[in-house]
């Protein structure tokens, strides 16, 4: 026991490698964090590794998600604000609509295609009708070029319950999300949206159910175009 090997000063590292070391792991952790963790965290690729090995998508459809349950919160907290008093008078006044509703949601939807060509109501408005299919969990967007002040009517249906979230954005404006109404399992929806500003103004579709849903959207209005949001 008293006869082993103790290392002299020269066998022990020296302050010039242990620096060395240091800055190499340290480059090393920057490395990954910029190639491996922000593409796949966040979606940001300042390299353009993250595209060519896929990670920058996982970090896309993360930041997406995040951004959808952001947008469900404010509906869920304005629910737990509503009183006892209040849920029974929407009840009763919602009843006879519930009853149009079901009667109207038993009837099968109707085969819709998208039309070209618009179908020009007068010089200023158009109509347009399309029809897609959403599987377990996917969701689509549309939206409609709008100026300020301008509308757009609408009717959708569902052949089965969606998600959706009506509301409106502008990269011109650097205006993200605008909302203006929002509903959680329903087969069908109806209104007109005016626009708040310049910009898109249109609808978002999740499937939540384990089926796939057929969306049909007829849509009428001043605006210049219908487009699909990827």
């Amino acid at each position: 026991m008293y006869n082993s090997n103790i290392p002299n000063d020269r066998e022990l590292p020296s302050t010039k490698k242990l620096v060395k070391s240091t800055i190499l792991a340290a480059a090393g952790a920057g490395v990954l964090l910029i190639t491996v963790v922000m593409p796949a965290e966040y979606g940001i690729d300042p390299t353009g590794l993250g595209q060519v090995t896929g990670l920058k998508q996982m970090g896309e459809i993360k930041m997406s998600l995040a951004q959808e349950a952001a947008r469900e919160i404010p509906q869920e907290t304005a629910m737990q604000q509503i009183s006892p008093e209040d849920v029974n008078k929407f009840a009763s006044a919602a009843k006879p609509l519930a009853e149009v509703a079901k009667a109207q949601a038993s009837q099968p939807v109707e085969s819709v295609v998208f039309l070209e060509k618009p179908e020009p109501v007068d010089s200023k408005l158009r109509k347009d009708e399309m029809t897609f299919t959403l599987a377990p969990n996917e969701a689509a967007e549309i939206k409609a070029v709008l100026q300020k002040g301008k509308k757009v009517s609408y009717e959708w249906s569902s052949s089965g319950k969606v998600n959706f979230d009506n509301h409106g954005d502008s990269k011109n404006l650097n205006i993200k999300y605008h909302g203006y109404s929002k509903g959680v399992s329903q087969l069908r929806d109806t209104g007109v949206i005016e626009a708040a500003f310049d910009g898109k103004h249109g609808w978002f579709w999740r499937n939540r159910t384990k089926e796939k849903v057929t969306v049909t959207l007829a849509t009428s209005g001043e605006y210049s175009e219908l487009v699909r949001v990827d």
